[in-house]
């Protein structure tokens, strides 16, 4: 039944190719615009390197302090603190101090200037993510404790100061006019991976601050490893009573410590979407976000009901003999809303290739650093769904309206009632 009524679909397709056509066009247009942002929001939320066990991962970046007036002190925080306070937590399988924004620093190849961005981390950094190293080792917590200068360097950087990026392993790179023996090479990691990106890692105490200050606020972040996937709550539970024991730094000031550890997408979306950092926190603008999509989807899905019920009303003396022969409202329903999403499928298959085409361009463009967009398993089945939900909300009409024509008024051609 169903091979019949996509023979009949393809059939009526090719019936009328200028309407076939139109519907296309505002279907796979539709679906490369939503195609395109979901993969960027894919690419910078989603499990890939080096955050690719995203389930077990909590970002602890933000600390704040509720004044007993009004307003509140939101910042980074101190090494001090999250050394003597969340290192310690017994539920966490590893944690990871490291400053939470990266720094500009300068190398120089002949008259050449590099700007380059720096960030420093700890040994554990390297265990709780997951860089692609493709040659080297990252430094340890020997080199970190002596504040050794060595360095873990990028791709792109290897390729810019010594021209390639094998064979770099115990050369010297200067950053700042000092020397650091570089010790590993990582692939690059996009810009959009903004706890972990940089285009050079040195040691956190290769550094002019004072990282002994007790100051609950600073410039660095926490990363959390969990065992698994299950004890993230637990990890979450323990931080937060950690917090909850905190005393004030002033307590004539302040009258509150809020301070939250996230799951990846949470983190990055309250911390740059101006969210409050708690769990839960990107929900609003999530709901916004779906909901421009519902919009951007409504006007093409419009368009499409009337191209098809002006397509399926022509088709009045066919309904008539199937209504004539027995045919329930349910099968003709049945019917239709296959052949509309059978045609959503085809715009899905032409928004796919479109997509990838944008996002081809946007990788050479390199408009976000080191950025490598694709489709992979998760968009092409946001894909798939997104054909559906339009097959289904372009088709559910026609096909009732359809439904529901007299046997002897389809047959007459009356289609007014």
């Amino acid at each position: 039944m169903l091979l019949s009524y996509l023979k009949i679909a393809w059939k009526v397709l090719l019936r009328r190719k200028f309407f076939t056509a139109i519907s296309l066009f505002g279907i796979s247009f539709t679906l490369m615009i939503l195609l395109v942002v979901y993969a960027l929001f894919d690419y910078t939320l989603g499990p890939h390197a080096p955050e690719r066990r995203a389930d077990k991962l909590l970002f602890a970046s933000r600390i704040e302090m509720e004044y007993k007036t009004e307003g509140i002190n939101r910042s980074s925080m101190g090494y001090a603190f999250l050394v003597q306070h969340v290192r310690p937590l017994r539920t966490p399988a590893k944690v990871s101090i490291s400053e939470s924004n990266w720094r500009e620093t300068v190398a120089y190849v002949g008259n050449q200037t590099l700007k380059l961005d720096q960030k420093r981390t700890d040994a554990e950094f390297w265990q709780v993510l997951d860089f692609d190293f493709v040659a080297g080792r990252p430094y340890n917590q020997r080199e970190v404790r002596d504040a050794a200068h060595v360095a873990v360097i990028n791709e792109a950087t290897a390729r810019r100061y010594f021209g390639r990026t094998l064979g770099v392993v115990g050369r010297t790179i200067e950053l700042d006019a000092r020397p650091y023996q570089v010790v590993g090479v990582v692939r690059d990691v996009p810009l959009l991976r903004f706890s972990s990106y940089a285009d050079v890692w040195l040691p956190v105490t290769v550094t002019t601050d004072d990282l002994h200050s007790p100051d609950y606020m600073g410039s660095h972040q926490a990363i959390l490893l969990a065992r698994s996937p299950t004890d993230v709550p637990l990890m979450q539970r323990e931080y937060e009573q950690m917090i909850a024991r905190l005393p004030l730094p002033d307590p004539v000031k302040f009258k509150k410590i809020m301070s939250e550890p996230l799951p990846l997408r949470t983190a990055v979306l309250t911390r740059y979407m101006g969210a409050p950092q708690v769990p839960g926190g990107d929900a609003p603008f999530l709901r916004r976000l779906l909901l421009i999509g519902l919009l951007f989807m409504l006007l093409p899905a419009l368009n499409l009901v009337n191209i098809n019920v002006s397509r399926t009303l022509e088709r009045s003396g066919e309904i008539g003999v199937r209504k004539a022969f027995g045919a329930t409202a349910s099968r003709l329903v049945g019917q239709f809303l296959v052949e509309n999403i059978f045609l959503t499928f085809l715009g899905a298959l032409l928004g796919v290739a479109l997509a990838a085409g944008v996002l081809h361009v946007l990788n050479d463009s390199q408009f976000f650093p080191y950025s490598n967009f694709g489709l992979n398993g998760r968009v092409f089945g946001v894909a798939l769904a997104i054909a559906l939900l339009f097959g289904l909300l372009s088709g559910a009409y026609p096909a009732y309206k359809l439904s529901k024509l007299p046997a002897v008024q389809a047959l007459k051609g009356d289609l007014g009632g």
